[in-house]
């Protein structure tokens, strides 16, 4: 099944448009302790989150796109995110914090993106961990990644905000937060 592509757009761009109005909307329905509640010491707050989105969202996307477009074949470094978060980069702060940053560099990367040509898609980069990737390999992961986490986010909102008030509608619903 092949992806759909708009015309004059680079895959998954409209995602990547799209996410920080989603995740806008859904930060504002929560309250402070809903935002920083984790489900177990092991998994992430959305405060957690939205700190790892701001985070990947320079060094993990843009820079990368930046040096397949200006560079022939660059090297890119794999990108830990449970290093990062064992070091504390995503632990600290408030999540509206890290919300508004991830929307300050998230409208950056759009911007830049909206004046490059789709034929920068097959643009090369060899990455330390997948081997040759494209960018529009690549672009097509960031909108995936945005989608994963944004369902992460509802899941660990809804999962702390309403389950545990509906009583015997409990049973019919198995959470994974």
């Amino acid at each position: 099944m092949k992806a759909a592509m708009k015309e004059s757009t680079l895959p998954g761009l409209e995602v990547l448009e799209q996410t920080p109005i989603i995740l806008e909307k859904l930060v504002s329905l929560a309250n402070e302790e809903q935002l920083q509640w984790k489900p177990s010491a092991e998994r992430w707050s959305i405060s957690e989150v939205l700190a790892h989105l701001a985070d990947v969202e320079v060094a993990g996307f843009r820079e990368r796109i930046e040096r397949m477009v200006q560079t022939d074949m660059p090297q890119l470094a794999a990108y830990d995110q449970e290093a990062q978060y064992k070091a504390g980069r995503y632990t600290g702060g408030k999540a509206r914090e890290h919300l508004k940053t991830f929307c300050h560099e998230r409208d950056r990367s759009v911007s830049w993106l909206r004046y490059m040509p789709e034929s920068i898609v097959a643009r090369k980069g060899q990455h330390e961990q997948y081997g040759q990737i494209t960018v529009g390999q690549l672009m097509n992961e960031w909108a995936f990644h945005d989608l994963g986490h944004i369902r992460q986010i509802a899941e660990l909102f809804r999962s702390h905000a309403f389950f545990p008030l509906m009583g015997p509608f409990q049973k019919g619903y198995t959470i994974k937060p």
